[in-house]
């Protein structure tokens, strides 16, 4: 089920309703306007089989007119539809009917490498083994549904912006900054 997804006001007004918003709190969550030179541009490909998911992500997207939704419904149509279309930015639901989301980082790795692909996990759970090889593969960022319009909105233009990654939606793993940090403590070199 291959498809370009159009925004309107009613896709965004639901949008609104699923994800629990009211008017006031989906304004303080909508991007501003006043510089258009800032605002993302390019594909969102969402692979994702909920359509209220879709359309909740589509009413979001309203705000931001350069952006283009396209949907896949599996994880084989989302693979070849990322390998065709050349998505900017991969939003990956990690339960789909056909693979997991780690399947489909995986068989997106090269595009991750080569092109700089942004990946982002979008999942139920705080964190799991499948989210930890999907970040180590590439992954860009990992967020916990229920998806709130800020962490949505900020996300979408750090991905797009070729932005660096929120620390709080990355894995916190300590990296050695050279070889003697990485020996054991109590040696005199």
């Amino acid at each position: 089920m291959s498809e370009t997804l159009r925004t309107t006001p009613s896709t965004m007004q639901s949008a609104k309703s699923l994800a629990g918003h009211d008017d006031a709190a989906s304004a303080a969550a909508e991007p501003a306007t006043d510089a258009a030179d800032a605002a993302p541009h390019g594909k969102l490909l969402y692979i994702e089989d909920v359509m209220s998911n879709v359309a909740a992500v589509a009413g979001l997207l309203a705000a931001y007119p350069g952006v283009q939704l396209l949907h896949a419904a599996t994880g084989v149509e989302g693979v070849h539809r990322a390998l065709h279309e050349q998505p900017d930015f991969v939003l990956l639901a990690m339960q789909l009917p056909d693979m997991g989301g780690l399947e489909v980082v995986r068989r997106l790795n090269e595009e991750i490498v080569s092109r700089g692909l942004r990946v982002t996990l979008l999942t139920g759970q705080q964190l799991s083994m499948d989210i930890i090889k999907a970040m180590s593969l590439g992954a860009f960022e990992y967020w916990v549904k229920p998806l709130q319009a800020t962490v949505f909105n900020a996300g979408l233009m750090r991905a797009m912006s070729g932005g660096q990654p929120d620390p709080a939606r990355t894995l916190k793993t300590p990296r050695a900054t050279s070889l003697l940090d990485a020996e054991p403590a109590g040696h005199d070199w």
